[in-house]
């Protein structure tokens, strides 16, 4: 099922057309999002194996939702690189291209003979990006990169957690969703630059480089301090109290983060004593002593409904929620439904599945889901014929070669 481009379905970046040879999270993530604004991908897929996350739980009926929602808005092409036959296929796609994305370990590339030199001498427009574990330079360039690495050497590992529990991965891929992130603003910006300068250019995103960045003040108290932030639960280090609580029923945080929101707090849980005591007066005074706090709020919160503490809270205009759990993210009105978080997109076996929708909004060139997930190879005819204008004979002896598949 190819992208449908008419005059409703159209995105921001309608006309942009991607060649993506990446593969498991951070680069189909960051396409993914550049698919559902409008960009046409082009998923270049090794035949008879494909992206690794198309085997990939959790399944529905054989088919991986992990590698569907992922994946939507794009077209798959399977060649195999390592032929002189596909490269050819590769340079004239190249041509007719505005961004090359790979998540290879660096110099793979180069090795296959597909690099950003090779690349800009076909077409000096050309944006080409590269994801990695630790970038296209430095001495650790060569290290195998995941998400954990990422998350292990950016610092983000060492301050989540507990006092005395290890160092804590976060509950999900936050390197390779930040890795995908910045590389996705990294070509926008580039797309934006050739605007100015007709020139393309490359762009290198790191997954290390990307934690590191998303550190930001926590870095800036050993940069200023000398001092080596740890783990400290979910207490934040400049404001307090801005932490999770106990309820009877389950667990809410409360972010105080002014001396304004403090009186008005103070005064939501009938303890104004608490504004006349001296070691609390200002929000240093209540980083200093958080324990004492913790342990003044947990006693007001524990013996409370959740819902009831974010109602009285919320309507004293003091930042509350409560702690969801997954169930209760995708089926709340606001995150759900109004603002649409979770849609359902078509499935290629069962016809209709869930999935997280595109979290940027835009007042006219809506993103959207256009098409689902393909199957491997599924528009290699397709796009060799109408995109490259090869003939059936041509396609048919390439497919004979091993060059494509089918």
């Amino acid at each position: 099922m190819g992208i449908i481009q008419d005059t409703v379905t159209k995105g921001a970046l309608y006309g942009v057309r991607i060649l993506d040879l990446t593969r498991v999270l951070a680069g189909p993530f960051c396409t993914m999002l550049l698919g559902d604004m409008g960009a046409d991908i082009i998923k270049i897929e090794e035949p008879g194996k494909g992206d690794d996350t198309r085997g990939y739980p959790p399944f529905l009926n054989g088919y991986s939702a992990y590698f569907t929602n992922l994946n939507r808005n794009k077209k798959s092409i399977a060649l195999d690189l390592k032929k002189d036959e596909a490269k050819e296929i590769f340079w004239k796609m190249v041509a007719n291209a505005d961004v090359v994305i790979e998540n290879y370990k660096p110099g793979t590339m180069e090795k296959l003979g597909l690099s950003y030199e090779k690349a800009r001498a076909v077409n000096p427009r050309i944006i080409y990006a590269s994801i990695s574990g630790f970038g296209q330079y430095g001495p650790y360039k060569d290290r195998p990169g995941y998400d954990i690495i990422g998350q292990a050497m950016g610092g983000l590992m060492s301050v989540s957690g507990w006092p005395d529990s290890p160092p804590t991965r976060s509950g999900t891929a936050m390197g390779d969703i930040l890795g995908g992130l910045n590389c996705c603003i990294g070509i926008l910006a580039a797309l934006k630059s050739r605007d100015n300068t007709g020139k393309g250019q490359y762009v290198d995103v790191s997954l290390v480089d990307s934690v590191v960045s998303s550190m930001e003040t926590i870095i800036q108290l050993y940069l200023v301090e000398g001092r080596i932030p740890t783990r400290i639960g979910n207490r934040y280090e400049f404001i307090y109290p801005y932490d999770s609580f106990q309820a009877a029923d389950g667990w809410v945080v409360i972010g105080v983060g002014g001396d304004e929101v403090w009186r008005r707090f103070c005064k939501a849980i009938e303890r104004e004593d608490l504004l006349a005591d001296t070691s609390l007066e200002k929000n240093r005074d209540r980083v200093e002593n958080h324990q004492k706090l913790k342990q003044a709020v947990t006693e007001w919160t524990s013996i409370r409904t959740v819902d009831s503490i974010v109602e009285l809270l919320l309507s004293h205009s003091v930042p509350c929620a409560p702690i969801y759990t997954i169930d209760r993210v995708v089926n709340d009105p606001h995150i759900a439904v109004a603002r649409e978080m979770i849609i359902e997109m078509d499935h290629p076996v069962e016809g209709k599945m869930k999935v997280v929708n595109c979290p940027i909004k835009f007042s006219d060139t809506k993103p959207m889901i256009r098409s689902t997930a393909p199957h491997l190879g599924e528009h290699t005819a397709s796009i060799l014929k109408d995109f490259l204008g090869m003939s059936e004979e041509e396609v048919a002896r390439l497919k004979v070669s091993g060059a494509i598949g089918l």
